[in-house]
C-alpha cells in the first residue's frame, strides 16, 4: 500500500476526502474510509517521531532512523473493516499501541497471548513469525502485563455481572483448547452457555474453563449461572453428554431439555456402514425437521424409527430412546423451531473460537486461554446487543399457532426410494 502522510489537512489532504465522498455511494463506507486514512496519518506522525524527521525530508543532521515500507493489518471499528498500513522501520520497530488497544478486546488478548509465549522463550517458529507480523517484538513485558491485567478486569467483570433478566432458552456446549499446565501440553474444556432474553436477543451468560467435561465441573457451572440470578428457564439445548444431561435436570428443575437433533443424526449415522444407507437414513431425519405439525414430527419420526431399525438395529434402538428428547422442540411455539433444535447457535461461537485461537495453537496459561475467549465472546455480546434473535411477541404462541401446514414429500424420509434401495430383510445389530 502506498501511503501519503502528513497531508490530511493540506490541500492534498482535503482532496482526497472529497475524492473519497465521491468514490463511495454509501455514506458508511466514506466514513471507514476516511477512518482508515486518519489513522494511517496518525500512525505516520507517530513513526516520524521515532525517527526524528518527517518522511521523505532530507535531514541527516536530526534523523535517528527511517521507513522501511509498510505491513498491512486489518482492524474491524464500529464504521467496518479498515486496513492499517502499519509503518515498518529500518531499525527497531513501531507499533501503535496506544491507538490499537482501545478498539478489540480479542486482539490485545491474542497480542498478549502471544508476547506471553515470546517472553517465556515457548513461541514456535510459527508464533515467533506471527509475532514478528503484529509487531509483538516492539512490546515490553510491562506493557504486556499492564494489557494482560486491564483485560483481566474487563473479563472477570463480564464473566460475574448479575442475570437481572428472565432467560427463556438455554444453550451449553463445550470445544477444547491446548494449554500448557506444569509445563505439560493439556487439553482443556472451554465450557460456555448463551441465553435468550425477555426481549429475544442471545447473550453469552457464562464461560469457564475445565480440566475435563465431568457431572461435577457442569453442576458447579451451572449452580454459579444460577447464583448470579439466570432464571426463567424453559428449555436447555445441548447435546447428550451423560454428566451435563444429569446436570441440567438437578439444576433447572422444571424445564425442557432439547437434545441436539444435529448430533443425533450424527450419533445415528455413525452406527452404520454403507454410504447409501446413511443417505437414506438422513433424509429420513431431514424430513421430521421440514414437519409443519407436532403430530407430523412424530409421525416422521416413527417412520424414521422404521426404517432405520431395517438398516441397523443399534442405530433404530438409539433413535427410539431418543424421541422424546430430540422432538422436545414441538412443544414450543413453531416460530422458534429452527432456532432451538440445534445448537447451531453455540457450534458457530465455538467455531469462531477456533478460528480466533488457532494462531496461538498451544497456549501458554489456561489464564490466557480464558482471556482471549472472553474478549472473543465480549465482544460477540456486545454484537448481539440490540438485535432480537426470536421475536418476544411470539413468545406466548403455541406449537401450531398461525403457520400453514407444510407437508415433505412422501417419500423424503425414504432420501428417494429410485436412488436408495435398503434390503428391509437384513438387520445389523
Amino acid at each position: 500500500m502506498t501511503q501519503v502522510h502528513n497531508a490530511l489537512f493540506t490541500d492534498e489532504g482535503k482532496e482526497q476526502i472529497l475524492d473519497l465522498l465521491a468514490e463511495k455511494e454509501d455514506f458508511r463506507d466514506f466514513m471507514c474510509a476516511c477512518v482508515e486514512m486518519v489513522i494511517n496519518e496518525v500512525m505516520g506522525e507517530e513513526a516520524d517521531s521515532v525517527c526524528g524527521v518527517r518522511y521523505g525530508v532530507k535531514d541527516p543532521k536530526n534523523r535517528v532512523n527511517s521507513r522501511n515500507g509498510y505491513r498491512e493489518r486489518d482492524l474491524n471499528t464500529t464504521t467496518g473493516t479498515i486496513t492499517m498500513a502499519i509503518p515498518k522501520l529500518r531499525s527497531g520497530s513501531y507499533f501503535p499501541e496506544q491507538l490499537i488497544e482501545r478498539y478489540r478486546r480479542s486482539d490485545r488478548a491474542l497480542w498478549a497471548a502471544v508476547a506471553e509465549m515470546y517472553f517465556n522463550g515457548v513461541s514456535t517458529r510459527k508464533v515467533e513469525r506471527i509475532a514478528a507480523e503484529l509487531g509483538i517484538e516492539s512490546l515490553s513485558s510491562s506493557t504486556v502485563s499492564r494489557i494482560t491485567s486491564e483485560l483481566d478486569g474487563e473479563m472477570a467483570e463480564f464473566r460475574t455481572r448479575a442475570l437481572d433478566d428472565e432467560f427463556r432458552y438455554l444453550w451449553i456446549d463445550a470445544t477444547y483448547l491446548k494449554c500448557r499446565i506444569d509445563h505439560k501440553i493439556a487439553s482443556v474444556a472451554c465450557v460456555s452457555a448463551i441465553a435468550l432474553d425477555s426481549k429475544g436477543r442471545r447473550t453469552v451468560v457464562g464461560v469457564e474453563m475445565m480440566d475435563t467435561e465431568s457431572y461435577t465441573g457442569w453442576k458447579d457451572f451451572l449452580g454459579s449461572l444460577k447464583d448470579r440470578g439466570l432464571s426463567g428457564v424453559r428449555l436447555v439445548i445441548s447435546d447428550a453428554h451423560a454428566g451435563l444431561t444429569r446436570a441440567v435436570a438437578e439444576t433447572f428443575i422444571g424445564a425442557s431439555w432439547q437434545r441436539c437433533f444435529v448430533h443425533l443424526m450424527r450419533n445415528v449415522s455413525d452406527k452404520i456402514t454403507k454410504k447409501a444407507d446413511k443417505k437414506a437414513v438422513l433424509d429420513a431425519l431431514s424430513a421430521v425437521l421440514r414437519a409443519g405439525t407436532p403430530k407430523e414430527a412424530v409421525d416422521l419420526y416413527h417412520d424414521a424409527v422404521a426404517l432405520v431399525t431395517v438398516i441397523s438395529v443399534g442405530a433404530g434402538e438409539l433413535l427410539e430412546e431418543a424421541e422424546a428428547d430430540a422432538l422436545c422442540f414441538t412443544s414450543f411455539p413453531k416460530k422458534h423451531w429452527m432456532k432451538i433444535r440445534t445448537n447451531n447457535v453455540q457450534e458457530r461461537m465455538n467455531r469462531e473460537i477456533k478460528r480466533r485461537t488457532k494462531v496461538v495453537s498451544v497456549f501458554p496459561s489456561v489464564e490466557s486461554a480464558m482471556r482471549l475467549v472472553g474478549a472473543l465472546m465480549a465482544e460477540l455480546d456486545e454484537e448481539w446487543e440490540g438485535r432480537a434473535f426470536i421475536s418476544p411477541s411470539t413468545f406466548e404462541e403455541s406449537a401450531e399457532e398461525g403457520v400453514e401446514k407444510i407437508s415433505p414429500p412422501a417419500q423424503a424420509w425414504a432420501g428417494g426410494s429410485k436412488e436408495v434401495e435398503v434390503d428391509r430383510k437384513r438387520k445389523v445389530a
